[in-house]
């Protein structure tokens, strides 16, 4: 029995439940191609500050890969799930993708980075954006992995409308030696790109996006979608020209989105698939082997979960996401880049708890219930 703090201000008891049976590792999924979007571990011995440099522990972040990619998924690295632009600047995403993409090759796991144009520091031009995502891209095809042109604070700032979008993305696809993802995140996850593809009109911004993809369609392995909109993904997903993937990034209808219909199905890359890996690929090897029914009943009740890990301010999903890695043994500490351990509140925190639980995430429930008893001390819930 521990004691969770609730939103209403009250202490409520709650007997944790044995784990479910661990998913077996296993190779690549075969009937979706499935990203994780991986978080980093901090240092909790560096002397830094919220806003200094990241220090990152390598081993257990590169650990944490590891037990993603012995289960059979992808490594989306350097993504927002890493804390990018919220902690970990470009020196410490350039190091992370070295380090994950020289890993990745180790072992034989699949990788793909973000790309984008953080090393830029004061007011940006067109032409210091296309520079910038230019150097990123060149890191990413120099170490062997699949680039994600990820959304830009600082094209959003200086763009004036749709064309210079259109001129900017068809440089860089030119430039571009492999196909690449395309990511489109909304401004619910990082309110600076709000507007983003020329208008904060989203049937105008689609058709922009789509405008990119139908003229370098040679270059665009697929398209991820941030808006937590299933509707508006599934109509941008059957607009795709032939050939062109969309991976959902949609954390609150994935289950239904990568099912699919008669006229299709989404891929995956989310950050939900961070702390759900193994469940996940259990989940997508229904899939594979044509059982909707198997993956819908493992998927589905982690919906709960990934919505309040999610919930508004969405972009501090992280640290919920964090917590649980902590909890289920991943990393010795909850300490986050830039200190954003403490961007959920208590209730919160203990939610994304006893929801992880019911789910029988943790392999080590006692450890688990440890780990959380000693987060509630700190806080001052007695025992």
């Amino acid at each position: 029995m521990i004691r969770l703090p609730d939103a209403s201000g009250g202490v409520r008891e709650y007997t944790p439940r044995p784990a479910r049976p661990l998913a077996p590792v296993g190779g690549a999924l075969t009937s979706r191609t499935v990203f994780s979007a991986a978080h980093v571990v901090a240092d909790p011995y560096a002397d830094t500050t919220p806003d200094g440099p990241a220090a990152v522990d390598w081993d257990a972040t590169l650990a944490f890969r590891r037990h993603l990619w012995s289960h059979g998924l992808g490594v989306a690295e350097a993504m927002d799930t890493a804390q990018r632009g919220m902690g970990l600047d470009w020196a410490g995403a350039a190091e992370l993708i070295r380090r994950s993409a020289a890993e990745a090759k180790a072992v034989g796991g699949r990788i793909a980075c973000g790309v984008g144009t953080d090393q830029l520091i004061g007011p940006a031009t067109l032409l210091t954006v296309r520079k910038a995502y230019e150097e990123q891209l060149a890191l990413v095809e120099e170490v062997g992995a699949q680039p994600i042109l990820m959304a830009s604070r600082a094209l959003a700032a200086v763009a004036e409308g749709p064309d210079d979008y259109l001129d900017t993305y068809a440089h860089l696809l030119r430039q571009s030696a492999e196909p690449v993802i395309l990511h489109w995140l909304g401004p619910m996850f990082d309110p600076a790109l709000d507007g983003y593809w020329g208008s904060a009109d989203l049937d105008k911004a689609t058709d922009t996006f789509l405008e990119v993809i139908a003229a370098h369609p040679d270059k665009v392995d697929g398209i991820k979608v941030s808006l937590l909109d299933a509707g508006r993904e599934i109509d941008l997903r059957r607009r795709l020209p032939e050939g062109v993937r969309c991976y959902t990034g949609d954390d609150f209808h994935y289950p239904e989105l990568i099912a699919g219909d008669e006229q299709g199905f989404s891929h995956a890359l989310l950050g939900i698939f961070d702390p759900l890996g193994p469940l996940a690929a259990e989940a997508v090897r229904s899939l594979d082997t044509g059982d909707v029914k198997g993956f819908r009943e493992l998927l589905d009740p982690t919906v709960e979960l990934s919505r309040h890990l999610f919930e508004t301010p969405t972009r501090f999903y992280k640290t919920g996401v964090v917590l649980l890695a902590w909890l289920a043994g991943h990393q010795a500490h909850f300490a986050m880049v830039g200190g954003l351990q403490s961007a959920r509140s208590l209730p919160h925190l203990a939610r994304a708890y006893e929801l992880a639980d019911r789910l029988g995430l943790f392999p080590d429930p006692e450890r688990a219930e440890s780990r959380m008893r000693s987060l509630l001390t700190v806080y001052g819930v007695e025992r």
